[in-house]
């Protein structure tokens, strides 16, 4: 298992994860990056790649106590003073908002895996479906979200099927 492939595979479900946390895309951009770093240089205790997933969101969890750590013990400045006065994530380019207009079906099923850090075939026992099926309703419900956010906040999709930009759009004008 090599690193490129668990950021490939990993690293969208990580950043929201932090992000849902943190509350600041920048902030949550740092935390990934020094998470993923320490996933670098401990790959080899990785011992089985199926749980590659499960280890990386230990190791992201670890990376947020450390964060949330290190600004405990800051001395007020007026960046530490902007970073705790950050919006919360609902204000965060309408990720909140597209979440809870997902279908119940999809919303369900996304805010497990990916907000939660559930495993897929967990969330499969749980909601008594099929994995098949889980599978499908992340699909649909990450087509939904890009869709939703290329029409509201103007992000592009880039060649990988990622999202980029910046949010520019009334609604996180006006709630941010």
């Amino acid at each position: 298992m090599q690193t490129s492939t668990l950021w490939n595979n990993y690293a969208e479900v990580y950043y929201f994860f932090i992000l849902k946390r943190v509350g600041n895309q920048d902030t949550a951009k740092e935390v990934l990056q020094n998470a993923f770093l320490k996933i670098h240089q401990k790959l080899s205790q990785l011992n089985d790649s199926e749980k590659a997933k499960e280890w990386g969101f230990q190791i992201v969890r670890n990376e947020l106590n450390q964060h949330f750590r290190e600004n405990a013990k800051m001395h007020p400045t007026e960046e530490f003073q902007q970073l705790s006065n950050a919006p919360n994530l609902e204000n965060v380019c309408c990720f909140d908002r597209f979440i809870q207009e997902l279908p119940e079906k999809y919303r369900e099923v996304i805010q497990l895996v990916y907000l939660q850090g559930k495993k897929q075939k967990e969330v499969a026992e749980k909601l008594n479906i099929s994995l098949v099926n889980v599978k499908a309703r992340i699909r649909r419900a990450k087509t939904i979200l890009h869709e939703d956010f290329k029409r509201c906040c103007q992000f592009e999709t880039d060649k990988n099927g990622k999202l980029v930009g910046s949010p520019n759009c009334a609604y996180c004008e006006k709630n941010t």
